[in-house]
């Protein structure tokens, strides 16, 4: 490099001279801008669409203003618009699908709404439907007796009375005096009731004794019809309590057939003996026994040894049916589902043991024997073990279940692993501890679903729900609306909770986060709002008030901390003494 070069290069070039043309141009898109933003009072800085439309305009008047580079700047602004409309694109699609999204959260707690409602109206129907058979009955009632012949046939006319005809036993002039006519009617009264005693004392019809033979005969008819009637009873009767004996027998048992077997020979033999005219003694009453108690345990017996021979051949799915449908319920027991628990699934078909449990659901309302709470229950686990949510979801909305507390965690747990169906765990859930009693679980379903506002409803709704279930629902589901509901009051009722006492209690589960948040949106409305939640907290005391500004220091929120002290230190008989003070040792604020 030569020495010229590098002389030159040490020093500064000038910049180029702007005409005045251009500046005034310059200028005056400087003038536009600032006019344009003021029209449409963008004062802020941000993406706005706003500042779009200005500066596409600016643009557009660089380009009619620059000649030489127009070509290119219209190709650079073509890209741009169509950057900036791809992306308002991406964020309607985003917007759309975000709204989807919120629908298919809601869809399992929608349908247990209409589920409910479709039970309200049906009601409804009936008692309608029972309304208009009995209006239309009395309409019948009423037609028929219309159209009776008593009703259709022709009165009597009526006798007129001829004032020329006296009273029997009076003249003419004694029937238009009033005294002749009182002592004529007491005269008649009098022999009315020496009639009635002569009736009683000296005439007895002959009627009567015919009348007491029917009224003995229909007695005695009715006597042996009774006693014909009891003894009929007596036997239904121990026919149905002799076969309950015997299941009892069979279930106390082995359950095995054998035992039953042995059942079946002593239900035979106590046959004979009714038949030799012998009497077989219960625990406290005779009665007379019947053949077909031996026949229908026979036919248990037969249905219990097809049911071992499909389940020995692993024709499962059929022995979980013949199972299910057992008369008097006899195989639909832990025993049998541990029996069917025992075996291994195929690879490819469906698990034995939730054949059982989706054939004892689906037939228990068929049987007419409802599904107990513990078969439920294992019927629920071995369906979520199987990844099978849709299926417990068809179980608890479709069918009449016996549902516990301990099924209501089964399907809890699950939707805490999978993440994917948490929202329909948590209703679904929320049924099963709705039915079973379990409120505070079921109000915490509802929070852990973003529900606040139902699951104050649902709480309110209840007089049994204790401060410890409150204390539940903040433990395990804290959040800023509820603290405030149940702190602030809900509908016009007092707070269930102490602001003070609830804050503390977060900040000593390591919540603080909660607890500032909370006063800081208190804070908002208004010192006002909070020295009168402050004041009216008549479970929390000066000194503990204290500690809540010291955790609000502890989180540097000077402000708040400062706020929460001024409030104390403006109360009627609060003193705040200095921290060189010789008689302050531990306490700053002390109550004159």
């Amino acid at each position: 490099m030569s020495t010229a070069s590098i002389g030159v290069s040490r020093h500064s070039v000038l910049p180029p001279i702007i005409p005045e043309s251009e500046k005034e141009f310059l200028e005056s898109v400087q003038r536009y801008i600032i006019s344009e933003i003021g029209k449409v009072g963008c004062t802020e800085a941000g993406p706005a669409e706003e500042y779009y439309v200005i500066y596409r305009n600016v643009f557009e008047m660089i380009i009619e203003h620059v000649k030489a580079y127009k070509n290119i700047l219209i190709t650079i602004k073509q890209e741009y618009d169509a950057f900036i409309e791809a992306i308002k694109k991406g964020q309607r699609t985003a917007f759309y699908l975000h709204g989807k999204l919120k629908v298919l959260a809601c869809e399992s707690t929608t349908l247990m709404y209409y589920m409910k409602r479709i039970t309200q109206l049906e009601e409804k129907i009936r008692t309608i439907q029972r309304n208009s058979e009995r209006t239309e009955k009395l309409i019948r009632k009423i037609r028929t007796l219309r159209t009776s012949p008593a009703a259709e046939a022709p009165r009597p006319p009526r006798k007129k009375y001829d004032p020329s005809k006296a009273i029997p036993g009076l003249s003419h002039k004694d029937s238009l005096d009033m005294d002749a006519l009182a002592k004529h009617l007491a005269h008649l009264q009098k022999r009315v009731r020496e009639l009635k005693d002569d009736m009683l004392t000296k005439y007895v019809p002959m009627e009567n004794m015919t009348v007491i033979e029917e009224k003995l005969n229909r007695a005695q008819s009715r006597r042996d019809t009774s006693e014909e009637e009891n003894e009929k009873l007596k036997l239904c009767y121990y026919r149905k309590a002799q076969f309950a004996n015997a299941v009892n027998m069979w279930e106390n048992t082995d359950r095995s057939v054998e035992a039953l077997k042995q059942i079946v020979v002593q239900m035979r033999e106590n046959e004979q003996r009714v038949g030799e005219g012998s009497v077989i003694t219960s625990s406290s009453c005779l009665f007379e026994r019947d053949a077909n108690q031996a026949k229908e345990a026979a036919a248990l017996l037969e249905y219990i040894e097809r049911f071992n021979e499909l389940f020995s051949r692993g024709q499962y799915e059929s022995a979980a049916v013949f199972a299910a449908n057992c008369p008097r319920g006899v195989l639909r027991n832990e025993e049998t589902m541990e029996k069917f628990k025992e075996v291994r699934g195929v690879k490819g078909k469906m698990l034995p043991q939730l054949m059982y449990c989706e054939a004892l659901v689906s037939t228990s309302t068929a049987v007419k024997h409802p599904l107990p709470e513990n078969l439920t229950t294992e019927a629920i686990k071995c369906a979520l073990s199987e990844k099978r949510l849709d299926l417990v979801m068809y179980w608890i909305t479709q069918q009449n279940l016996s549902l516990s507390e301990e099924a209501g965690d089964a399907i809890y747990a699950y939707g805490e692993e999978d993440k994917h169906n948490t929202s329909k765990c948590l209703a679904l859930a929320q049924i099963a501890y709705s039915r079973c009693r379990a409120h505070k679980k079921a109000a915490l379903c509802l929070c852990k679903q973003g529900q606040v506002t139902g699951a104050m409803d649902y709480i309110n709704q209840l007089k049994s729900f204790s401060t410890g279930d409150y204390i539940y629902l903040l433990k395990n589901c804290p959040s800023i609306q509820l603290i405030r509901h149940l702190t602030q009051g809900w509908n016009g009722k007092p707070p269930a909770l102490s602001l003070g006492t609830t804050v503390l209690f977060l900040s000593n589960m390591e919540e603080k986060l909660y607890c500032i948040r909370v006063l800081e949106e208190i804070a908002k409305e208004g010192k006002g709002v909070m020295e009168q939640m402050m004041i009216n907290d008549s479970h929390c005391d000066v000194e503990e008030w204290k500690e809540i500004a010291e955790i609000c220091f502890q989180s540097r929120k000077i402000k708040l901390g400062k706020l929460l002290i001024s409030i104390l230190t403006a109360q009627a008989g609060v003193v705040e003494l200095p921290p060189d003070d010789d008689g302050a040792k531990i306490m700053e604020h002390v109550f004159l």
